[in-house]
C-alpha cells in the first residue's frame, strides 16, 4: 500500500506519541485516523539513535489495523527490543522514528525476482526464521546474494541455507518514511 502524506504524518505522530505516553506517563493523544489506515497491515517500528540503529520491532502478518500495528511496534522497539536498553527520557531528543508499511508477502521460487532496494526479504526453514527490510540491503550496499545471506544469518540459519529445497524465501516491499 502506497500511503498519502497525510497519512504517513498521522502514522509517525501516532508512534511519538505512544512512546511519550510510556516515557513520559502523558496520556495519548486522540488522532484523526484515515480510513484506510484502519485497513489490517504489517509494519514495522525503527527507532535511531543520531543514525544509530535503537530498536526495530515489526509485524509482519495484517493481524491488527495498520495504526494499531504502528502504535505497537513503536512501544516494542523503543522499550522491548531485547538488543537495546529501553529508550530513556535523556535519549529521546535524539531519538528518530522511521515507519515500514509492508505490502502482503510473495512466496518465490527463484530467487532472481529479488529486486534489491525495492524487497525486503524473510526466510523460514523448520522453527527459523529472519526478515530484513528492503532499506537494510541499501543502507549496507549489498548485492542479491549478501542480502540472501545475511537474512539466513539473521535467522539462525547457515548463510547458503536459501538454497536449501526446504527453505521458504518471501518477498515483501515497504512504504518507508
Amino acid at each position: 500500500m502506497s500511503l498519502f502524506e497525510e497519512e504517513k504524518i498521522e502514522l509517525k505522530k501516532l508512534a511519538k506519541n505512544a512512546i511519550e505516553a510510556v516515557l513520559f506517563g502523558k496520556q495519548s493523544e486522540t488522532l484523526h485516523i484515515p480510513e484506510r489506515l484502519k485497513e489490517k497491515g504489517g509494519a514495522f517500528v525503527t527507532i535511531k539513535k543520531k543514525g544509530d540503529l535503537r530498536g526495530c520491532i515489526g509485524y509482519i502478518h495484517a493481524a491488527l489495523p495498520i495504526y494499531q500495528t504502528v502504535k505497537e511496534a513503536a512501544i516494542q522497539a523503543a522499550f522491548h527490543d531485547p538488543r537495546f536498553d529501553p529508550v530513556d527520557r535523556k535519549e529521546w531528543k535524539d531519538i528518530n522514528i522511521e515507519i515500514s508499511v509492508l505490502t502482503p508477502m510473495k512466496k518465490i521460487e527463484d530467487t532472481a525476482e529479488i529486486e534489491v532496494g525495492i524487497h525486503g526479504l524473510y526466510v523460514e526453514k523448520g522453527y527459523n526464521s529472519g526478515l530484513l527490510l528492503p532499506q537494510v540491503a541499501t543502507e549496507y550496499n549489498w548485492d542479491r546474494m549478501t542480502f540472501l545471506e545475511n537474512t539466513c544469518y539473521k535467522a539462525g540459519l547457515a548463510k547458503n541455507a536459501w538454497k536449501s529445497k526446504d527453505t521458504n524465501i518471501y518477498i515483501f516491499s515497504a512504504d518507508v518514511f
